[in-house]
């Protein structure tokens, strides 16, 4: 049985009566929860948005179909819904501004089919490349005993928020994290990143396309360079911006 998270909420363009937790205020909007910064507006305490266990049980019960969230209310609340809203099957999304442009019939055709055939061409690189991803996996298994994944926040078009999926690379040592040599090695020739083509089958990144933004990374992003969140990202490019120095791995952030 479905339930509203939002109390007065109903299925209506206008947006409804909001309530807020100690941190945020919720207004509900053509089906979908907007998760904003507190107002002026006294609104009623709600605790149940403060812990990520019953925040993912109201998400799973309620009837929203998508999360927009604001990004000034800190990188760690938008990871606590983003993984609410993820365990709940809610694909959530940053609040950022949009292209006005609408794409041409034509142009959208063109769009469909290329993500048509990068998913295509993702699936016959990731069986061509599968025996060597079993062969680093057993490596790494030898080399550290960790888990084999990792798996972080990015954000992808539009701005919505993703699993990036990448071999790991680093073991823990006494509360520090040390990267392993094999994945020295990994990294030099970007072999870590072979598991992000599940990803380009799953629709989240393409086979080419703007720079893919780590959230904590896209968080720091300037109001003209956070346009680029619009565009859905490509895993070549993030791929070559893996390889800059860290002081350039910033500069869209710092441009105006």
């Amino acid at each position: 049985m479905k339930t509203d998270l939002l109390p007065t909420a109903n299925n209506s363009s206008s947006v409804s009566e909001p309530n807020s937790s100690t941190y945020c205020t919720l207004q509900w909007r053509r089906n979908q929860l907007l998760v904003k910064p507190i107002g002026s507006v006294k609104q009623p305490y709600m605790p149940l948005l403060d812990s990520y266990e019953s925040l993912k049980e109201c998400l799973q019960h309620s009837s929203v179909n998508l999360v927009r969230i604001d990004p000034k209310l800190g990188e760690e609340k938008v990871k606590l819904w983003a993984s609410a809203a993820v365990w709940a099957s809610k694909p959530i999304y940053l609040q950022i501004g949009t292209d006005q442009k609408q794409p041409k019939p034509n142009s959208d055709f063109l769009l469909s089919m290329k993500r048509f055939s990068d998913r295509a061409i993702a699936t016959v690189v990731l069986l061509i490349v599968s025996p060597l991803m079993l062969l680093l996996a057993a490596l790494m298994k030898i080399d550290a005993q960790a888990p084999l994944f990792e798996r972080s926040w990015y954000v992808g078009e539009r701005g919505k928020l993703f699993k990036l999926i990448k071999f790991r690379t680093t073991f823990l040592n006494r509360q520090e994290e040390k990267t392993t040599h094999l994945g020295n090695w990994m990294r030099k020739y970007g072999l870590n990143n072979l598991p992000q083509l599940l990803n380009v089958i799953r629709g989240e990144m393409g086979l080419f396309g703007s720079r893919c933004w780590a959230l904590e990374d896209a968080m720091r992003l300037s109001p003209a360079s956070v346009r680029q969140l619009n565009n859905l990202p490509g895993i070549i490019d993030s791929w070559k911006v893996e390889t800059e120095e860290p002081n350039i791995l910033h500069l869209d952030s710092q441009t105006s």
